[in-house]
């Protein structure tokens, strides 16, 4: 299986960006206990803070992975781009947030997203991902 992490705008300040909410671990730790966790599982891993960026990667991948896992950060509230990509691609993907977007200001309330994803994980902190890695594994069983 091979499942493909994107991470949108200012994910690259895991671990310095507002730790109450973030916490105070950076993803590339996280990233290397994942695959360590999951070795039969072939990760790829892209971060970018440009919305054309993103969309790039997943037209790119987006016919040949098995999985994509997608935390658009704030482009998860304002891009129909995104959601128009998602819904041009083959490849199922997951909406992820580390913190639970509804106890936070009203505007993250509202994903432009999900409506293309298969599924949505929040609040979990970086465990999201290991969730969504989970849900994938159980629906290829």
């Amino acid at each position: 299986m091979k499942i493909l992490i994107v991470n949108g705008p200012n994910l690259n300040l895991l671990g310095k960006r507002e730790p109450g909410i973030y916490g105070a671990r950076g993803f590339e730790d996280y990233y290397a206990e994942l695959k360590q966790r999951y070795a039969n599982v072939e990760f790829g891993y892209f971060q970018s803070n440009v919305e054309g960026e993103l969309i790039n990667k997943l037209h790119e991948v987006g016919f040949s992975w098995d999985g994509i896992i997608l935390n658009a950060g704030a482009y998860t509230h304002t891009s129909v781009a995104l959601q128009d990509a998602i819904r041009g691609i083959n490849t199922p993907v997951i909406e992820v947030h580390i913190s639970n977007v509804h106890q936070r200001e009203e505007f993250r309330h509202h994903s432009m997203i999900s409506c293309a994803c298969v599924g949505v994980i929040c609040g979990f902190g970086l465990d999201s991902y290991r969730l969504a890695v989970e849900a994938f594994l159980a629906k290829n069983k």
